[in-house]
């Protein structure tokens, strides 16, 4: 969260990219000074606005810099980087994976929602492993139909979920990809002997994944991811990592992940 900080600045670095002479807000992050334009904070982030109007001078000067916590200097500087990156300006972006999974992280957490969308849009160019993309969709509540190409690959593929794999994903997915599994081996009985769902036809399947997954139309998910970009904007995020003081919702316990494993096919 970000708060007015009153500290004396004799041992903070300037950063040596993003400390600008014309800046006009200054963020202090684990010991580095950051000075940049209030004005795309304001512009984009609801979260922002809302934490400079609780303090109107903070961050004017160096000694006022608003902290920011559980952030890195480092995950900060590539935050920026969208803003005041020329090759952002010339359109040709091509930061790795780690470096756009950064830039959704903060920007969901500080409510930026233009800057999420160019983080998906970017990630979706890449070449991500299922699990990965499906822990990382759902914790960001992300478009459910962007994920069907990893919903196809888990079904498709010979081998069983690990164990591994297994914990990072929550229970209803693993139910639901089981029931694809199920189903989409059935629709391939006769075609083949001992058919599995890495036999079933792509077109047959992905009807059976948005009907598991109940995504049928984009227009109806998109309504959905729309209503929740307004309930997010409303919320403001705190330090552990919930909003309005709700805690974030379990994913399962793990003797209920291994039995979900087991029945997979």
């Amino acid at each position: 969260m970000a708060h007015s900080f009153q500290n004396g600045v004799s041992r903070m670095n300037c950063h040596p990219e993003y400390y600008l002479r014309d800046g006009n807000i200054t963020f202090h992050v684990e010991g580095t000074l950051f000075r940049v334009h209030r004005y795309f904070f304001e512009r984009e982030s609801l979260f922002f606005l809302q934490e400079f109007a609780r303090a109107p001078q903070g961050g004017t000067t160096d000694t006022s810099a608003f902290r920011l916590d559980e952030v890195t200097a480092t995950d900060f500087t590539k935050f920026l980087w969208v803003w005041y990156s020329p090759s952002y300006r010339r359109g040709s972006l091509s930061e790795p994976k780690e470096h756009w999974l950064t830039i959704l992280e903060l920007s969901t957490k500080w409510q930026f929602l233009d800057m999420k969308k160019l983080a998906i849009d970017e990630l979706e160019k890449l070449d991500i492993e299922p699990i990965e993309k499906i822990t990382t969709y759902d914790k960001h509540k992300i478009d459910k139909l962007l994920l069907l190409p990893a919903y196809k690959l888990l079904c498709k593929r010979t081998t069983r979920i690990t164990d591994e794999e297994g914990e990072q994903l929550k229970i209803p997915t693993l139910l639901r990809i089981f029931e694809a599994r199920e189903r989409a081996g059935s629709a391939a009985e006769g075609r083949r002997t001992g058919p599995t769902s890495a036999d079933a036809d792509d077109e047959e399947l992905e009807k059976i994944l948005i009907d598991v997954f109940e995504l049928n139309s984009r227009a109806t998910n998109q309504q959905g991811a729309q209503s929740q970009a307004r309930s997010d904007a409303t919320s403001t995020p705190n330090v552990n990592g919930a909003a309005n003081g709700h805690r974030p919702s379990g994913s399962g316990s793990v003797s209920e992940k291994k039995i979900a494993r087991d029945r997979m096919p």
